[in-house]
């Protein structure tokens, strides 16, 4: 992530972090309100806007495709789209179909990231079509020794490709297309102090890395300069969320920042009852839902109904056809 490009010149330049990682509230600061938890299993397919209550836009304008799915579209200088999920999973699976967007230090992202700053990444350069790079930071510390690359057949810019994560307290596993390419136990981690263990919200987004205000050394990392003459588009057709807890809410008990701190609130998240709603009956749903006896009863009604009306349609005509009778008498 930019943390990457950060500490990689950060004796020579001013590190832009700040900018690009951020926390409404640190627990290991002070007490902060719980997180709202996801607490099951659901695959957004993005060929239409989310259920509510699950993601929301922090940044650009998402459109929604029934073919290529969500475009993440930068059109100009300044522009960036980041799509960020309302909930929290604490331990979990995330697999999202992704095609990145192509343009010299233009960055497509996944990225996982939590109150405490943990934070796991798949990140791909619009101006390597060839790699993806996978990432982790733990508390929001500096470490640019904790990259990979990761060769992807067929390339990152032409086609979707399944970019997945598996993370439990143990080990965290990176997955490209059913295939495990990265392993890091959390032990191997600082001994767990920089392991990411604290419930995570997932974005998606793209962003200029290589934005000609942008410090130096991100710009190299990115890969150069970013063109703005034309739009550059990350495509994401669906993503799929496991939590492997079950909740909620997720909150911190202490200012550890350590998996064992967290505490799980029992219950149904507000995610989890808007993915589950059940959906509003059509009328055709509501009739044929109805007992037999009553469509009967309906029907009959209906029928009395419709030889009352029958009726004074005839005593109507009757009526009217006897006035003309009499108004042409007279007139005779």
């Amino acid at each position: 992530h930019l943390m990457l490009a950060a500490a990689l010149f950060s004796s020579i330049f001013v590190p832009p972090v700040a900018a690009q990682l951020h926390t409404d509230c640190d627990p290991m600061e002070k007490d902060c309100p719980p997180d709202p938890a996801f607490g099951t299993t659901h695959t957004f397919y993005f060929n239409a806007t989310p259920p509510q209550d699950t993601f929301k836009l922090t940044a650009g304008k998402v459109e929604y495709n029934p073919d290529t799915g969500a475009a993440f579209t930068m059109r100009k200088k300044g522009d960036s789209v980041t799509l960020m999920s309302n909930f929290y999973f604490f331990f979990g699976r995330t697999e999202v179909l992704l095609k990145a967007a192509s343009g010299t230090g233009v960055i497509s992202s996944i990225v996982w990231s939590s109150d405490v700053l943990d934070e796991v990444d798949w990140e791909f350069k619009g101006g390597n079509e060839s790699y993806a790079f996978s990432n982790y930071f733990g508390k929001g510390r500096q470490d640019w020794k904790n990259g990979g690359d990761h060769l992807v057949k067929g390339g990152v810019l032409n086609d979707y490709h399944n970019y997945t994560c598996v993370w439990t307290k143990e080990q965290l596993e990176w997955w490209l297309d059913g295939e495990h390419i990265r392993t890091l136990l959390a032990k191997d981690a600082n001994n767990t102090d920089n392991y990411p263990q604290t419930p995570m919200k997932l974005s998606l987004g793209i962003w200029a890395g290589g934005d000609p205000d942008a410090e130096k050394g991100v710009i190299e990392w990115a890969g150069g300069v970013t063109d703005y003459s034309e739009p550059h588009t990350m495509y994401v057709k669906s993503a799929l969320v496991e939590d492997f807890s079950t909740g909620k809410e997720y909150s911190y008990g202490d200012r550890s920042g350590t998996w064992e701190s967290i505490k799980i609130v029992s219950g149904n998240s507000t995610a989890f009852e808007s993915i589950h709603k059940e959906p509003e009956k059509s009328l055709s749903d509501k009739w044929n839902d109805l007992p037999s006896g009553t469509k009967s009863g309906i029907y009959a009604a209906a029928g009395v109904v419709g030889a009352l009306l029958f009726g004074a349609l005839i005593f109507y005509y009757l009526k009217q056809r006897r006035r003309g009778q009499q108004e042409a008498a007279l007139a005779a």
